[in-house]
């Protein structure tokens, strides 16, 4: 799959309609900083199609994209940002659970993760709520780039114990360099075709 078109549709406080609303959706979910909205520009390249920033916790709506008139895109907030107060973190784990609760047309989730670290208690807690609620999803290990290709498996050795994935299903990812890049339109599009890979 290549990416023809993507546009910005809307950015909502609340999961509802949309305009577009109906067609399948892949959502991108990740803690603060982990790089959504590079991975979104990078996969469009579009520069500016998701807004990135050095300040973590930019992403405090879900921002819906629509991507070759086919299927929607649907940035989450990013999650596990200290410097936010408890009221503003309840209130976005609210949103994404209202999301996941009636985003019927939602074909599969993209759980990104930073390759330099260990999976965080948040990103724990979003892997056993997709298990648990029988969400299909694909761990993607962002900021590649800042890890040698030979060092890459000792870097996922604890994302695969945490997050209980085998090796070969994490896809690496750099904004950078475009790591990653076609492998992961091709398992959207694995996706989208199948509905439930």
């Amino acid at each position: 799959m290549e990416i023809k078109k993507a546009e910005f549709v809307t950015s909502l406080a609340a999961y509802g309609p949309f305009e577009g609303k109906g067609l399948p959706q892949i959502a991108v979910a990740g803690k603060s900083n982990v790089g959504k909205s590079t991975l979104i520009n990078r996969l469009c390249r579009r520069n500016k199609l998701a807004r990135t920033s050095a300040t973590p916790g930019k992403t405090r709506l879900i921002n819906i994209f629509l991507l070759n008139d086919a299927f929607h895109l649907v940035d989450l907030p990013g999650y596990g940002f200290a410097k936010v107060d408890k009221k503003e973190k309840a209130r976005w784990g609210q949103m994404m659970q209202d999301y996941f609760m009636q985003a019927e047309e939602l074909k599969h989730v993209l759980c990104l993760v930073d390759i330099r670290h260990e999976p965080t208690e948040d990103d724990l807690t979003m892997n056993r709520f997709l298990r648990e609620t029988g969400i299909p999803f694909s761990v993607i290990a962002t900021k590649a780039d800042k890890i040698s290709r030979g060092a890459r498996s000792k870097y996922l050795a604890p994302i695969c114990r945490g997050l209980l994935v085998q090796p070969w299903e994490i896809i690496c990812f750099s904004g950078e360099d475009g790591t990653g890049r076609e492998e992961l339109l091709t398992r959207m599009e694995e996706v989208l075709t199948d509905g439930n890979a």
